[in-house]
């Protein structure tokens, strides 16, 4: 006998450890706080066994499942598998023609997605992959390894479009390398197929190689033209556009080749057929053998001990806390957060539900919302409080496999969105319901909402109506209160033409009449300075005159005094002054 797992034996040493430590110091530690009398009234005595045996069995237990842990065999024994393989390689065209988009986005993509099919489908076969144009490029050899190759394959893209044109000859020429060791030799062409219209050649190498061609062809019938990566398009020597379309001739090359060709499809049923026909015309190839030890297993043995050990342990439990164990095992794979205590909640829910006290059934409810029963119950809880909202929300975490939970479900759910008015979901309801469970009172509920429809969709075609009519009135009336507030608009528009027509002509009489005033003011004016210039000239007359007659008198005066000699003067007259005369 022999472990296949010995190191899980060493963990044997930390249990042992620590069970001695306990049952050696479990004594000494309570006689420390407890004399012999309050020990043994505090223990529990049981008829079997006492709690240095229990002990020593959970210990014996404990090393058993350890023992089954590392996994005891016997009788070691070799066998041989031998591995057989297809092997076949693809070729993929990779000329600048395979980049026309006849296909969305171009020929290389459809053909590039098709290889990685083909590699999906290609697990247990070893495959080589060829990419050429007028050259042809060993992707890789013959290999098992294809999450590697798909790897290599995603990352193709227009940059490894190489020649304008296509060689199969080279292509034809590598495939036979890859496979020279294989019995039955396979080539997968993905193509648009070149531009040669005879392939008697490449029929001929094929057929001296004892190569077989599939092909796989990757474009249409519809002439288009090749777009380059500067987004300019292919052209020749004298500057025409250069397009292409599928080359149907080279299905003489597979068909005299003893392959077989196919067009492209949208799913992968082109691809499953090639494969298909490549495994019934290959023969396998036996690649290698694999050597495995086969064991008599031994572990069940002293796990089933350890189990029987620790059913006589826990039996020896008193009554209450004998079938703890086993409720737990029980309990814990269905829902772990789920207490003992549960089952206390559920009846005392229950219970308050029976007594129609819904509210504390509804809090009870909440604490084990946890199974779609219980969520059900606290839906109802709250329905019988008329909390319709809140009760679908709970309905529809009840989900279950259980058809009557399932109809009883739905039937509440139709109830709820009835008193919430809401008629369409509660019709989807109760049909649903009855899928399920033929039920009379479900098929009644049921009619009474569609009457309930009915009413209200003729209902709602009458408001219609009404406010049809009512907004035809409205239109009227409308178009008469336009045109009369048009009319009043119009009168007041002429009243305010009229009104500021005056204003016009009151600033225009105003400022006619300053301009008078003004003009009057400085005729006055103008007058006023004519008069007293006038006024000015009487008076210097005046004066003038008035100087006249006092020299004349003066002049009689002296005169007079003359003729009576009282005054000797010499008198003469000033030539220079023309209007006085002095003396």
């Amino acid at each position: 006998m022999q472990f296949l797992y010995p190191n899980v034996l060493f963990f044997m040493l930390i249990p042992t450890i620590l069970l001695a430590f306990f049952i050696t110091t479990n004594k000494k530690s309570i006689e420390k706080f407890f004399t012999k009398e309050a020990i043994n009234k505090l223990t529990v005595n049981t008829k079997f066994m006492n709690q240095n045996t229990r002990n020593i069995l959970l210990f014996i237990a404990v090393i058993l499942m350890l023992i089954a842990l590392g996994r005891p065999v016997i009788e070691p024994k070799e066998q041989k598998i031998k591995q057989e393989l297809i092997s076949y390689t693809i070729a993929l065209d990779v000329s600048k023609s395979m980049l026309a988009n006849d296909i969305k986005p171009n020929r290389l993509t459809l053909a590039k997605n098709k290889l990685l099919t083909l590699l999906n489908l290609s697990k247990d076969k070893a495959v080589s992959i060829i990419l050429f144009s007028n050259s042809s490029f060993i992707l890789s050899p013959l290999t098992k390894d294809i999450d590697s190759l798909k790897q290599i394959v995603s990352r193709i893209d227009e940059k490894y479009t190489f020649d304008n044109g296509s060689n199969l000859q080279v292509a034809i020429k590598s495939a036979t390398k890859l496979l020279k060791t294989v019995p039955t030799k396979n080539l997968v062409i993905l193509t648009d197929g070149t531009d040669k219209n005879s392939f008697e050649e490449e029929i001929n190498l094929a057929n001296e190689s004892n190569l077989n061609i599939y092909t796989i062809s990757t474009a249409t019938k519809q002439r288009t033209p090749i777009k380059l990566n500067n987004d300019e398009f292919l052209s020749d020597e004298n500057g025409n556009i250069v397009t292409v379309a599928l080359n149907e001739n080279i299905k003489k090359l597979s068909l005299s080749t003893g392959g077989a060709y196919i067009n492209y499809t949208i799913d992968n049923y082109d691809v499953n057929s090639i494969m298909k026909t490549i495994e019934k015309n290959s023969t396998k190839q036996n690649s290698s053998s694999k050597k495995f030890k086969v064991y008599t297993e031994l572990f069940y043995y002293p796990l089933g001990l350890a189990l029987i050990i620790l059913l006589i342990a826990f039996s020896s439990l008193p009554k209450k806390s004998r079938y703890l164990p086993f409720i737990l095992l029980l309990i814990l794979p269905y829902d772990i957060k789920a207490s003992i205590t549960d089952f206390k909640t559920i009846t005392k829910a229950q219970d308050a539900y029976e007594k129609k006290d819904y509210k504390i059934a509804e809090k009870e409810f909440k604490k084990v919302a946890k199974t779609p029963q219980a969520y059900y119950n606290l839906a109802n809880s709250l329905y019988k409080q008329n909390k319709f909202k809140q009760a679908l929300e709970n309905y529809r975490k009840v989900v279950t496999s259980d058809d009557n939970l399932e109809f009883k479900k739905l039937h509440n759910m139709g109830n709820s969105y009835t008193k919430l008015n809401k008629l369409e979901d509660a019709l989807r309801s109760y049909e649903k319901a009855l899928k399920i469970k033929q039920d009379k009172q479900t098929k009644q509920n049921l009619e009474i909402v569609k009457e309930a429809l009915n009413k209200q969709k003729k209902q709602d075609s009458k408001n219609s109506d009404n406010k049809n009519s009512k907004n035809n009135d409205n239109e009227k009336n409308n178009k008469q209160n336009s045109k009369q507030n048009q009319s009043a608009k119009n009168k007041k528009d002429e009243k305010n033409t009229s009104l500021k027509n005056s204003k016009n002509k009151e600033k225009k009489e105003s400022k006619e009449k300053k301009k008078n005033k003004e003009n009057k003011e400085i005729k006055n004016e103008q007058k006023n300075a004519k008069n007293n210039i006038k006024n000015k000239e009487k008076k210097s007359q005046i004066s003038k005159i008035n100087e006249n007659e006092i020299s004349n008198r003066e002049e009689k005066k002296w005169l007079r005094q003359l003729e009576k000699k009282e005054i000797e003067i010499f008198l003469k007259k000033d030539e220079q002054a023309k209007e006085k005369t002095k003396w």
